[in-house]
C-alpha cells in the first residue's frame, strides 16, 4: 500500500479473518491509516512515527509477544517493513504490521523496545534494504562489512561495482570505564575460525578478569544470498533444491517441508493423506539426525568427549543417514519434496525398508540409555550446565527464541500441534519442555525429542505398511507452471530441528516470487547469546553457544 493509497477513510475489507482485522483496528483506533489481505493474516498499516505505539497495544492489550519475522522491501514508490505477530500461546492468531515509508526519507521507528528480537532484524533490513530505524539500539551493518557501499536488495543497487572491505581496529567497548592502571579488562576475539563456534562466527568478548561482562556475535561470514536466489528461481521447479543448504545439517526435509507449506497454501494445493504420511516420516528422521550431532558436539564443546560420546552420535546419526538415502536417494541435499508431495514413494522392496527403521528404532532406546549414562549422568557436564546459561523464559519470548531453546525455557510452543500441518494431528506425541532454563535444560529437550521423534516415526511406518497398494498418492496434480495473484502476501512456517522456520513470499502475478524471505530460527536463537553469557565464564559461554545448536548457513542465508 502506497503512503497516499493510505490517505483512504475507507479500509480495505477483507475476505478472509474480517471479524479478527477489524477487532485488532478497533483495538489500535486512530493508528491505523489502511488495510491490506494477507492470505495468513489480516494486514494493519501503521505510520512510521508510530510503530511502537501500535506495537505495545498489540502486546500487551492484544497478547502478541512473539515478533516472529520482520520483511522488508523497496518497491517503485516507496520502502515498507512489516512485522510478523502472533502468540506463543495461540500460533494461529497472527497479524501482520506493515509500515511503510516514503522514497525519499526511508525512516521508520524501530520496534526494538517492543521486542528485544527486532535489533537484528532491523539490523539487515537496513543492511539489505536500506531503511534507517528510528531510535533503534545499535543500527549497523549486520551481514556486510561496515565499509560496504549500497544496500544490495535496494532497486537501484549496481551488483557490478566493486566492493573494497576495508580492515579495522577493533576498540574495547568497555575502555572509557576502565581507565585504571590496574584493570583487568581483556578483549577478545573468539573466531571466525574456530572449532568452538559451530561454523564461521566471530564473538567478539570483553572479559573482566574471567568474566564474560560484554559480547557481540559478528555474523555475516558465510552470507549466500539464499533468499535471491529463490527470488530468482520458479514455484513449481527452481526453488525447492535450495532449502536444504539451509540448515545443512541433516535437516533438508524440514527445509523443504517450509517452503512447500507456504508454497502450497499460496497456490492453494491440496497434499495427498499419504505424501503427507511420509512426509512426517522422513521430517521426523531429520530431527534425530540433527539432534544427535547437537548432541555429540554440544558435549565436545563441554568437556572435550571426542572418542566416545560425538562418535557414538555419529554412530547413530549414519543409521538415519542410511535410511534417508534409501528414501531420498542423498545423503544431504535431499531435495525430495515437490510442491503438492515428494517426488517418489518408498524403495522397493519395501519390507526391507520398513525392517531398516524398525531395526533403528528398536536399538534407539539403548542408546539413549547409553547418552544419558555418559553426559546427563557425568558430574563434569552437570557441573558446566547446570546453572549456567541461564535464559528466563519471558527474556526468550521478547528474543523471538523457539525450538528447543523455548521449550528449555518453560515455553510449551511447538508448531507441530500448535500450527499443526502434515500428519501430526492424527498422531499420538507430546511437546517436550523442560523448566530449568540453563544449558543443562536445553540438552535434556532435545535427548527427550528424540524419542517423541521416534514414537512419530513408528507410527507413520504402521500406517505406510498398511496402506492400500491403489491409493499410494505421492503428488497432487499441480500445474507446470504457478503464477499467484499479484500482491498476494503468505507467512507460513514450520517446525525445524532448531525452532520455528519460516517462509514469507509475496507474489507479482509471475512464476517467481517478487519477495523471498527466510525466518531462520538460528538467527532469532542467536540474539540470545549475550543474555546467557554476561557475568559467566568464558567456558560456560562457549556450552551456551553450543546450547543453542546453530548453522551458521541458516543463520546467514
Amino acid at each position: 500500500m502506497s503512503l497516499e493509497e493510505q490517505q483512504s477513510d475507507e479500509p480495505a475489507e477483507l475476505e478472509s479473518g474480517v471479524s479478527r482485522g477489524d477487532e485488532l483496528a478497533d483495538l489500535l483506533g486512530d493508528l491505523v491509516v489502511g488495510r491490506e489481505e494477507h492470505m495468513n493474516a489480516p494486514g494493519l498499516v501503521i505510520r512510521p512515527d508510530e510503530v511502537q505505539d501500535a506495537l505495545f497495544k498489540l502486546r500487551d492489550e492484544a497478547g502478541f509477544d512473539h515478533l516472529s519475522c520482520v520483511t522488508a522491501q523497496e518497491y517503485e514508490d516507496r520502502y515498507e517493513s512489516i512485522y510478523h505477530l502472533t502468540k506463543f500461546d495461540d500460533r494461529t492468531d497472527e497479524v501482520s504490521v506493515v509500515v511503510p515509508t516514503s522514497k525519499d526519507n526511508p525512516v521508520s521507528q524501530t520496534a526494538e523496545p517492543v521486542y528485544r528480537t527486532a535489533d537484528w532484524h532491523e539490523r539487515e533490513a537496513y543492511d539489505l534494504v536500506g531503511i534507517q530505524y528510528e531510535d533503534h539500539p545499535d543500527l549497523r551493518r549486520i551481514l556486510l562489512p561496515d565499509t560496504w557501499q549500497g544496500h544490495p536488495l535496494g532497486l537501484d543497487y549496481d551488483q557490478d561495482r566493486p566492493q573494497i572491505a576495508t580492515l579495522r581496529e577493533h576498540a574495547n567497548p568497555l575502555e572509557e570505564d576502565h581507565r585504571a592502571g590496574d584493570s583487568n579488562t581483556m578483549y577478545i576475539n573468539i573466531g571466525p575460525h574456530h572449532p568452538a563456534t559451530h561454523g564461521v562466527l566471530h564473538v567478539e568478548t570483553v572479559v573482566d578478569g574471567e568474566q564474560v561482562v560484554d559480547l557481540d556475535a559478528d555474523i555475516g561470514y558465510l552470507h549466500r544470498c539464499e533468499e535471491q536466489m529463490c527470488q530468482q528461481g520458479t514455484y513449481r521447479h527452481q526453488i525447492m533444491p535450495y532449502p536444504d543448504r539451509w540448515d545443512y545439517i541433516s535437516a533438508g526435509l524440514l527445509n523443504e517441508w517450509a517452503y512447500a507449506r507456504t508454497a502450497e497454501d499460496l497456490a492453494d494445493i491440496e497434499v495427498p493423506e499419504y505424501a503427507q504420511i511420509i512426509r512426517t516420516m522422513g521430517a521426523e528422521l531429520c530431527r534425530i539426525a540433527s539432534h544427535m550431532i547437537a548432541l555429540g558436539t554440544f558435549a565436545l564443546d563441554v568437556y572435550g568427549d571426542f572418542t566416545a560420546i560425538f562418535m557414538y552420535a555419529m554412530r547413530d546419526r549414519e543409521i538415519v543417514q542410511n535410511i534417508l538415502e534409501d528414501l531420498t536417494g542423498q545423503r544431504m541435499m535431499f531435495n525430495y519434496f515437490r510442491l503438492g508431495g515428494v517426488v517418489w514413494d518408498l524403495p522397493e522392496p519395501r519390507e526391507e525398508f520398513f525392517e531398516k527403521v524398525r531395526d533403528f528404532l528398536d536399538g534407539l532406546p539403548q542408546a539413549l540409555e547409553e547418552y544419558h549414562d555418559m553426559i546427563t549422568s557425568n558430574e563434569i557436564l552437570q557441573a558446566r550446565t547446570v546453572g549456567t546459561g541461564v535464559l528466563p523464559p519471558e527474556v526468550a519470548k521478547s528474543y523471538g527464541a523457539t525450538g528447543p531453546v523455548a521449550r528449555g525455557s518453560g515455553i510449551d510452543y511447538d508448531l507441530r500441534r500448535d500450527d499443526s500441518y502434515g500428519y501430526y494431528d492424527e498422531l499420538d506425541w507430546d511437546v517436550v519442555v523442560e523448566d530449568g532454563c540453563d544449558n543443562f535444560s536445553r540438552l535434556l529437550v532435545r535427548m527427550r525429542e528424540v524419542e517423541e521423534s521416534a514414537k512419530i516415526i513408528q507410527q507413520c511406518v504402521d500406517l505406510l505398511e498398511d496402506w492400500p497398494e491403489d491409493e499410494r498418492n505421492i503428488q497432487a496434480n499441480v500445474p507446470r507452471t504457478l503464477k499467484p495473484e499479484e500482491d498476494t502476501e503468505i507467512y507460513r512456517a514450520v517446525e525445524g530441528a532448531k525452532g520455528e522456520l519460516g517462509i514469507y513470499i509475496r507474489a507479482d502475478g509471475t512464476d517467481k516470487p517478487a519477495r523471498f524471505k527466510i525466518r531462520s530460527p538460528c538467527f532469532s536463537n542467536l540474539q540470545t547469546l549475550p543474555e546467557m553469557s554476561e557475568g559467566e565464564y568464558i567456558p560456560d559461554m562457549i556450552a551456551s553457544l553450543g546450547s543453542l545448536d546453530i548453522v551458521l548457513g541458516e543463520v546467514d542465508r
